[in-house]
């Protein structure tokens, strides 16, 4: 399979959030296809035994793999982070801003949940580009970044709304990212937004200890990623076993146009709109 030219045998992936679930699914797909890998997370037995599990993947087993404890929360451990990867392997080819929490709050509820959510979600991904864009760029060579973003930052659902904020603003923030990128000379450093869809990990387990049959595994989501990053998509937007394609794209269509056709806010979950809602989700696509 055709790779995008970031993802090369012997290049260095950072990945934060790498202690289990997604990240942690990305980093042994990358260390079996021979790259080099950073892992970053909280520091404890987590994280040591999820770099345990990519050594045993990576061709030079150990010695490709480095465990960083990192808090993204703080820009000084980005900064350390970056310190590591280039003093151990001296190259980024892959920064995978992946770390994230849940439990925020509604748009009064919960003032220190909001605090958290915005600290890791959303200052981890700035930090991780404010330290990683400028070091990638300079190199010259071939690089990705991919920030990990969420559907429920663009339909934004009612619930939490502190986690649909911070991934609404992981979009707004990787779109100008990707932006600066194509417009700064000679760059050859690509950025892309991971929407996944409804991924068993242990952050929407809770609790279960089965995968429910809607989810898809770190693996099949591992399996979208790759290929459209090479085909240089910045949206990936991945389905699972209950979401096709086809319905992302019309609740996606839904939220817009609850601007333009001057809807109540949040319409899809209005009660004056549920038929509406269902039929539009039902109508034939001409």
């Amino acid at each position: 399979m055709t790779q995008h030219p970031a993802i090369a045998p012997g290049r260095v992936a950072v990945i934060t959030g790498g202690a289990s679930g997604i990240g942690l699914g990305v980093a042994k797909r990358l260390a079996g296809l021979g790259m080099r890998i950073c892992l970053a997370d909280l520091g404890g037995p987590k994280l040591d035994g999820a770099a345990a599990e990519v050594a045993k993947l990576a061709k030079g087993g150990k010695t490709d793999v480095r465990a960083v404890p990192t808090d993204v929360s703080k820009r000084e451990d980005l900064r350390a982070l970056k310190a590591e990867a280039y003093s151990a392997f001296d190259d980024v080819a892959l920064l995978m801003n992946n770390a994230g929490v849940e439990g925020g709050g509604g748009p009064w509820e919960n003032y220190a949940g909001w605090q958290h959510l915005l600290a890791v979600n959303l200052w981890g991904v700035i930090n991780g580009v404010h330290e990683f864009a400028p070091d990638m760029i300079a190199a010259g060579r071939p690089a990705a970044i991919v920030n990990t973003g969420s559907k429920q930052g663009i339909t934004t659902p009612p619930g939490d709304t502190a986690y649909n904020v911070t991934k609404a603003a992981i979009k707004v923030a990787t779109e100008a990212l990707a932006h600066a990128l194509r417009n700064q000379p000679g760059c050859k450093v690509t950025a892309h937004l991971l929407i996944p869809g409804f991924v068993f990990t242990g952050m929407t387990a809770r609790g279960r200890a089965e995968k429910p049959a809607d989810a898809w595994t770190p693996d099949q989501l591992v399996d979208f990623m790759l290929p459209a990053l090479a085909r240089g998509e910045f949206y990936i937007l991945c389905p699972d076993n209950a979401v096709t394609r086809d319905m992302d794209e019309r609740r996606m269509q839904w939220a817009a146009d609850d601007i333009i056709k001057s809807r109540p806010a949040l319409s899809r979950w209005h009660p004056e709109y549920k038929e509406a809602f269902e039929a539009w989700m039902k109508a034939p696509r001409g």
